[in-house]
């Protein structure tokens, strides 16, 4: 039977009993994915900002509710919260200017090894930082992760056409 695929959307949060292939896509954003070795079960996160200011609904958006989220659903799927073990990923700083409030990527680094450290959750492996997007692959049944971090922009690649003159390039 060919193993499931699931696309994991930012803001988002995944966890089944059946094995799945999960892919998502990270900048900034933070992918917290937890893995139960003795039941061979695992779930992950996709969350965009550290923390909800508790206006609106919360949402795993937010990685003050996705980690707590995800460790809900693999509890309700029987999981034991102490057999538990982490892999974390993401955080980069995508702009030149990521620094003090605007370093939302350092601020989501920060906010899941706090909160996993709280729940007694080890990091077996962590991959964040930087100023390379990430794609990552999880398989929630073995708890491996296939990483593959984007390849660096230039700076001219950024920048828009120098105009010609006279004719020439």
């Amino acid at each position: 039977m060919p193993v499931k695929k699931h696309y994991l959307l930012p803001g988002a949060l995944f966890a089944e009993k059946e094995q799945h292939m999960v892919t998502t896509v990270l900048g900034s954003c933070i992918a917290v994915c937890l893995w139960d070795p003795v039941r061979r079960l695992g779930g992950i996160n996709h969350y965009l900002l550290p923390l909800w200011n508790g206006e609106g609904l919360p949402t795993p958006r937010y990685g003050n509710v996705a980690i707590p989220g995800l460790i809900e659903k693999l509890v309700f799927l029987g999981s034991d919260p102490k057999k538990l073990q982490a892999k974390i990923f993401g955080g980069a700083a995508l702009w030149h200017k990521a620094e003090g409030l605007m370093s939302i990527g350092e601020r989501n680094i920060e906010l899941a090894e706090d909160m996993l450290r709280e729940a007694g959750i080890p990091i077996l492996k962590a991959d964040v930082g930087g100023n390379r997007g990430r794609k990552i692959v999880f398989d929630t049944a073995e708890g491996s992760v296939f990483l593959r971090r984007h390849p660096l922009r230039e700076e001219s690649d950024s920048r828009l056409p120098t105009a010609k003159k006279n004719g020439q390039p």
